[in-house]
């Protein structure tokens, strides 16, 4: 069996026909920027972004389209979010669990003396209690931003509870969704949220480099942008527009990815999301089974489908992880990762620091066939050493 996407990075490239066909229909038929010109091919492109906007306004229960917020990736709307709204004084709360999308921000502004933090600690498996995020909020405590999942071993984080305890509080709320969007449902309002972060690469089956943020307009008022320049719009005026969503984009759209990105979300519609997490589910809790009887594996996090997403870490007794990652690729051809996976405090949380996991991340175009044949040659790999 050849090319097993086993990871995160490697699941991306495998893409409905649609994500394809959309993306090759704008380079080919439309490739002009939006909202820089009045002829038909800008005009095109504008109502390709402003469908995208509408598609995922409908997907996260937004209210307006205007509130969907579009950004380079995960990690430059988490940036925007926190760098744009913390200040001064401000204390913030977050977890333990945290991938560096989060904690770097947030230990650059700690370290300029602007912020004060608390990293809430999980348990061995990652699990969180709310009790100990509301026990920490103290009267300057302005933010809450959790991951909905750990990106290493899957746990995931009490979302609904979390956004009760922010708005008891009157704290924001930030929601990282990269492990859950396109899986999961996410309603912004029924969650509480003020801001949703979101990446298209992985859950929502689009293109990488794009991403964004579901905002609520009292934290778009309250938002500086860290990046300003040309937006299409009061072109007459030398500073930035005040307004959703021109307020947070500025310069040239990535368009060709988001024509991908509306078509993904669109295939998870069609699909259903309840049958998306069933197929993942089902392979996940084949492949925990299988590696829980391979001696000399160890299973990090909860290893179970009720309380984790498609993503499994292990260790291996007596095996450089990065060396046992390079051989399924090599020799058998199963795409995993070794290492931190850019969550060192994550690591810290559940034991495997500083050797990190092996980790695998299950998509919804995996199959049976693919864990089987991955589980029989992790032990042979393992019988032969």
């Amino acid at each position: 069996m050849k090319d097993v996407y086993l990871d995160n990075a490697a699941t991306s490239r495998i893409k409905p026909d649609s994500v394809l066909e959309a993306m090759n229909d704008y380079l080919t038929e439309i490739g002009c920027s939006p909202g820089r010109g009045g002829y038909e091919c800008s005009l095109q492109a504008s109502r390709i972004v402003l469908n995208t906007r509408l598609t995922f306004a409908d997907f996260f229960n937004v209210d307006t389209p205007e509130q969907i917020v579009f950004t380079h990736n995960i990690t430059h709307g988490l940036n925007y979010a926190l760098k744009g709204l913390l200040s001064k004084g401000d204390h913030v709360i977050t977890t333990s669990i945290e991938h560096n999308a989060v904690v770097r921000p947030l230990k650059s502004l700690e370290e300029a003396g602007i912020i004060e933090v608390d990293y809430i600690s999980c348990d061995k498996a990652g699990i969180l209690d709310p009790e100990d995020i509301e026990e920490a909020v103290r009267d300057n405590t302005k933010l809450l931003v959790a991951t909905h999942a750990s990106n290493i071993v899957g746990t995931l984080t009490p979302a609904k509870q979390l956004g009760e305890i922010a708005d008891r509080n009157d704290l924001y709320f930030i929601l990282d969704t990269a492990q859950t969007a396109g899986i999961y449902d996410l309603d912004f309002s029924d969650l509480k949220l003020d801001v949703l972060a979101f990446t298209g690469h992985k859950g929502l089956m689009g293109p990488t480099g794009t991403g964004g943020l579901a905002i609520s307009k009292e934290v778009a008022q309250e938002m500086t942008p860290l990046i300003e320049g040309g937006t299409g719009s009061i072109s007459d005026k030398e500073y930035q527009p005040d307004f959703l969503p021109d307020k947070f984009e500025s310069g040239t759209m990535n368009t060709v990815g988001l024509s991908g990105l509306k078509a993904g979300v669109e295939f998870i519609k069609e699909e259903g999301l309840g049958k998306i997490k069933e197929h993942e589910f089902e392979l996940t809790n084949r492949l925990l089974q299988g590696l829980d009887v391979i001696n000399g594996i160890n299973i990090y996090g909860p290893g179970n489908v009720k309380l984790q997403t498609s993503t499994v870490s292990i260790g291996v007794d007596d095996f450089d992880l990065g060396e046992l990652s390079f051989v399924l690729d090599d020799e058998y051809g199963i795409m995993t990762r070794s290492g931190l996976h850019c969550a060192p405090l994550a690591h810290r949380t559940i034991g495997s620091f500083p050797e990190g996991t092996l980790r695998f991340s299950i998509g919804y175009f995996n199959t049976v066939e693919e864990i089987d044949y991955t589980l029989e040659s992790l032990e042979e790999i393992i019988r032969t050493k």
